[in-house]
This record gives structure tokens, C-alpha cells and sequence, in this order.
């Protein structure tokens, strides 16, 4: 297993912060092997990075990777710090092109870059800032023709993409949302003109499809009373079909928040709460109506991997020997392999791990150290993202003192 050397630029530190997200505890089981895999840096000089984990960096011939590129790394962004997006040529020495200009973006999410999937060769989506509104972009990068959409997006699926109001996210859970926009003071606690808006990726168009009131009269418990209420994490299914997402409310300022699991069909005319055991954390779709999500087991105070059935009470819980905590996890194309990380340890370091689905071993493929200045809303997660094909993982890490991105060839592996 590759233990990446550590370094840190001077304005870092090595004095211990506690950081966002639990670490592993230490695991013992026959079932969990190392295996060295090669490691790439891709991006040099200024910070890079991509963002989150859900969604490929590659266009569809796996020649472009995507990125973003910031002159600091370690304080929020303001509604002034632009973010540039530009292309790496995996195929041709890493030649990094830029390619646009964003200021609506975030250490954790970044500005939601991604492919458009009706056109993954050649044409990027991103959200971009025009004074305090937020705004989608499609961008053909052969003809470079733009088109704004009448809102900022969060997932994007086949002919519809799906939004939320990314100033009230910014200020209910800082380093997700974009700083400075309208609506930022949160008027409301669970207002109903505000939730999660549908955007039509023809016309531009978009409509508010599910609002907060709707999600606070959804079996109400009393906690859903003390807090304001915000949506994140919306994903849509492989096929259109329906989308998921997180309601979450800030009951107690000194304690977590609450996370609620929704499942809607695709106009949002149907919701199902899927969890609402407190906990929910990161997840992925291995099928129209399965996925997988670290979270709080369902009748217990347990927090594990599991399967969830979308559209009935069912779940099955998976390498309950093998993982301790939470992760940014996802499945490959063919769906054979789950792909997860872990928050530090105790040494700082964060694991990237392969997990067969099939025989429950888990793969430990590399080791990164994780600058503990570089901690809650400034951390710079692995958020490990799979290629195309299945036979490379890219990361964003910062155990070289500066944010980059590098890949790792799973070809051997998978």
C-alpha cells in the first residue's frame, strides 16, 4: 500500500486540531489486505482541486479530467475569490487549459463541475455568480458557446438537473453553499418558497418542486421545531426515475444537526422518507432503488454501511467487520466494487479503500496525510471519484503542503 510522504508548506503546521468527521478506529480482520497501486500527480503550481465525490471528472473518451484552480487553500472563499476552471490532458502531459472563470464555488463541493451527461465529450456545467443570484452554465468547450440557466444547480441528470438555494446552504452549514447571496439571512426556519427546484436543461427554466413547510409537515417530530431547516446532497438515480437528498435541521447550535433520507419521484409530486434515524451521511445509487449510505442503523445508536431499499423498509447492513467509520463512498461502473475513504486517524492519515461487493474484502490502496490546519470547513477530503471505465480513481489531497489531484490505476485491482 502506498503511505504518501508527508509534507507541509510553511504556513502550516503540525500542532493537533480536531477535525470535521470521525476517524477510523484501529481494525484487525483477515479480510482487509494492502496493495500497492501507482499514484500520479496530475496538477502543479497554483491549488487544484475537483470537488466532491459523486460524480466523474472525465469526459466520456477519458482523455480531459476537470478541475479547479484557487491562488490559497487555507481560509473560506469570499464572494470576490474567483475559482479558475480549466482541463487537464491526461493524454498529452497533464496540460492544464483554462477555460472559464467562477466565483459561486466551495471547498467541499466546488461549483458542482461535472460533463453534461447529453454531451460528456465536449460540454461542462457549472454555477457561476452575477451579484448575489446563483446561475448555471452549460459550456461547449469545442465551440465555446455558453448557456445560463435561470438558477444555480446541484445534480444534473439526463434533460433535467435539480437545485437548491446554495445561499441558505452557505449559511446553515458553512463550506457547501456560496457566500454573499439573496435569501442568505434565512427569513424562515422551514419557509415555502424555498426547497428543492427542478430545472429543465432545454429550456433553462426551472420550479420549486418540494419546499422546506412541505419536508416540516412530513411525520414532524418534536426536534424539527427548534432549528432552521436546509436540503443538501441531492442525487439523481442512474435512470432519471427519482432523486434523493438530505433534509437536515439545525436543532441544537452545540450538537449535530438531524438528518432526515428523502426519495422523490422525478417532478417531486411523490416523497418517501426513506431514514429518519438522526444520522445520514454519505451515499450512493447501485440501482434505481438501492443504494448504499453511512448511516445510523435503523433501532440502534450503530452508524454503518448498509443497503437501502428505496421503496420499502429494507436494509442490509455490509462490512460490519471491516469498516469503523465514515466515508465518501461509491460504486463502479459495473457496480462490482465500492469505492471509500476514511476521515484521519490518529497520525492524520486518510485510507482509500476498495471493497469487493461480492466477497466483503476491503482493499486498502493508499494512505494520505491530511494537514491538521486544514481542518472542518477548510479540509480537503480525498473525495475519491472513479473514471470512466473503471480503471482509475482520482483524488484531491493536500499531504504535499498544497491542494492537487492525483490518480491511482486500479486496473490491476478491479
Amino acid at each position: 500500500m502506498i503511505n504518501i510522504e508527508r509534507h507541509l508548506s510553511p504556513h502550516l503546521d503540525r500542532t493537533p486540531t480536531p477535525q470535521s468527521g470521525t476517524g477510523p478506529k484501529a481494525l484487525v480482520s483477515d479480510k482487509i489486505e494492502q496493495h500497492d497501486v501507482p499514484v500520479q500527480q496530475i496538477t502543479a503550481g497554483q491549488h487544484h482541486f475537483f470537488g466532491y465525490y459523486d460524480k466523474t471528472p472525465w469526459n466520456s473518451s477519458g482523455r480531459y479530467h476537470l478541475a479547479l484552480e484557487t491562488s490559497f487553500l487555507n481560509r473560506q472563499p469570499t464572494r470576490n475569490d474567483v475559482a479558475v476552471i480549466g482541463t487537464i490532458d491526461t493524454h498529452n502531459g497533464n496540460v492544464w487549459t483554462p477555460v472559464a472563470e467562477t466565483s459561486a464555488w466551495s471547498w467541499q463541493q466546488g461549483t458542482m463541475l461535472q460533463w453534461l451527461p447529453t454531451e460528456p465529450e465536449h460540454t461542462i456545467i457549472y454555477n457561476i455568480r452575477d451579484s448575489d443570484q446563483f446561475y448555471g452554465v452549460t459550456h461547449n468547450l469545442e465551440t465555446g458557446e455558453k448557456r445560463r440557466l435561470s438558477r444555480s444547480f446541484y445534480a444534473v441528470g439526463e434533460g433535467y438537473a435539480l437545485g437548491l438555494n446554495f445561499a441558505r446552504l452557505h449559511h446553515t452549514r458553512p463550506g457547501y453553499g456560496y457566500a454573499d447571496g439573496a435569501d442568505s439571512s434565512l427569513s424562515a426556519d422551514h419557509p415555502d418558497d424555498d426547497g428543492v427546484y427542478r430545472i429543465d436543461l432545454k429550456t433553462g427554466d426551472s420550479e420549486l418542486i418540494i419546499t422546506l413547510q412541505r419536508l416540516f409537515e412530513t411525520n414532524t417530530i418534536p426536534r424539527m421545531h427548534l432549528g432552521p431547516h436546509w436540503v443538501n446532497h441531492l442525487t439523481i438515480s442512474p435512470g432519471g426515475s427519482n432523486f434523493v437528498f438530505l433534509n437536515r435541521c439545525q436543532f441544537d447550535p452545540a450538537k449535530r444537526f438531524n438528518d432526515r433520507f428523502y426519495c422523490a419521484s422525478a417532478d417531486g409530486n411523490d416523497i418517501r422518507l426513506v431514514h429518519d434515524n438522526t444520522y445520514f451521511s454519505h451515499f450512493d445509487y447501485r440501482d434505481e432503488r438501492t443504494i448504499i449510505a453511512y448511516a445510523r442503523t435503523p433501532g440502534t445508536e450503530t452508524n454503518e454501511y448498509a443497503l437501502y431499499d428505496l421503496l420499502e423498509d429494507k436494509f442490509t447492513v455490509i462490512g460490519q467487520d471491516v469498516f469503523s467509520s465514515d466515508g465518501h463512498c461509491s460504486f463502479s461502473p459495473d457496480r462490482k466494487w465500492m469505492l471509500t475513504d476514511t476521515y484521519p486517524d490518529a497520525n492524520h492519515d486518510r485510507t482509500l479503500i476498495l471493497y469487493d461487493m461480492a466477497t466483503g474484502r476491503r482493499i486498502d490502496i493508499g494512505r494520505f496525510y491530511s494537514p491538521p490546519d486544514l481542518k472542518n470547513e477548510l479540509r480537503c477530503d480525498l473525495h475519491p471519484r472513479w473514471s470512466r471505465d473503471g480503471k482509475a480513481i482520482s483524488i484531491d489531497s493536500a499531504h504535499g503542503g498544497s491542494r492537487q489531484i492525483y490518480t491511482l490505476n486500479v486496473s490491476g485491482i478491479v
